[in-house]
């Protein structure tokens, strides 16, 4: 018993086993209670539609043991006298521990949501996973910028300056890369507003093709004459984009002309035959049709109907279809189509005058 009173560090060896008693039991004390809370989170999550605890299994998986250690020895701590200079530095250790620990919750966190949203993103539009990964990346980067300046300060470091120097410094920065910077949130602004995705036909001013690739400078976009265009991000955005995949139907619009001589019968009975063909094709629906002018060298009509599918092929094949029936139903009617024709009235000067 008297070797238990020997005095080790100024405390008895009594105090330090103790100590370890303390250090061993809170260990495993919160080692399983991180085990037990994780299981049971676990359960609960497959029961239930709701993300939020997924996200904290996740995050309680991703406490490291080092902290559980760090907080069983400062457990322990308190039932032994320690110099008030040890004190001091080993509180800050803890506190840096902590700070640590933290992060690592705040990245795993991080990482479940864009993990998720990849994974929700990924069905309609695959390229969205670059861009959320590097902006992931970004978030974890300043997570533990600030999570180095927390420990710093902690420690006594004045972090003023540091925090001024990296401010001029991002802003010096930011200035130089400026147009990177752009297209980088420009790509942002598509993946989270979606004005288009891969696989959408677009026609951007003159320029016609389907979204190949949606990268975090560029969107490329395959021609229908087969060469790709490669456009800025930030410019794709500043431009009017015309979305053909987006239309739930297409508006066809077409005129066609008759000659002066077509008599009025035959003109009402035009409108008659237009409007039956249309109404007979299967993925059609009539809008109007009218007698629209009187032109230069034919009597106008002006016919609006929609297909009901916004395939393009679909629809040619529907216009064809129409035209050819117009055409001969024309030719059975005796209805004369137009062209561009002049007539030239010719006097004589000298004719007139001996009559």
């Amino acid at each position: 018993m008297e070797v238990l009173k020997t005095v080790y560090l100024g405390n008895a060896l009594q105090s330090w086993l103790i100590a370890l008693a303390v250090l061993v039991v809170s260990l495993i004390a919160l080692k399983i209670i991180q085990d037990v809370v994780v299981r049971k989170l676990s359960r609960l999550a497959k029961l239930t539609d709701n993300e939020f605890d997924d996200m904290l299994v996740d995050v309680f998986k991703n406490t490291k043991f080092l902290v559980l250690m760090v907080a069983a020895a400062y457990l322990a701590s308190h039932t032994v006298t320690l110099p008030p200079a040890f004190i001091s530095v080993w509180n800050k250790l803890v506190i840096v521990v902590l700070i640590i620990q933290g992060g690592f919750w705040l990245s795993a966190g991080i990482t479940f949501v864009l993990r998720r949203t990849i994974q929700k993103r990924a069905e309609q539009d695959a390229s969205t996973a670059t861009t959320i990964t590097f902006l992931g990346f970004l978030a974890r980067l300043v997570l533990w910028v600030i999570v180095l300046l927390l420990i710093l300060d902690n420690l006594g470091v004045n972090i003023t300056g540091l925090v001024a120097g990296l401010g001029i410094g991002g802003i010096a920065v930011a200035l130089a890369v400026q147009n990177i910077l752009g297209d980088l949130l420009a790509s942002l602004s598509i993946v989270l507003d979606k004005p288009f995705v891969i696989g959408d036909f677009v026609v951007v001013d003159s320029l016609a093709g389907t979204i190949e690739h949606i990268g975090l400078k560029t969107t490329r976009i395959r021609s229908l004459s087969g060469e790709q265009l490669i456009f800025s991000n930030n410019d794709l955005l500043k431009t009017r984009i015309r979305n053909f995949k987006r239309m739930s139907e297409r508006r066809v619009v077409f005129q066609f002309g008759v000659v002066y001589e077509t008599s009025m019968e035959k003109l009402r009975r035009i409108k008659e035959i237009v409007a039956e063909i249309i109404e007979k094709q299967e993925n059609a629906r009539l809008d109007r049709v009218h007698f629209k002018e009187y032109g230069d060298s034919s009597l106008k009509f002006e016919v609006v109907y929609f297909v009901t599918n916004p395939d393009y092929t679909l629809y040619m094949d529907v216009q064809e279809s129409i035209n050819l029936e117009i055409f001969r139903r024309f030719k059975e009617e005796g209805i004369e189509f137009a062209y561009p024709t002049q007539t030239l009235y010719v006097k004589n000067p000298s004719a007139a005058g001996a009559r």
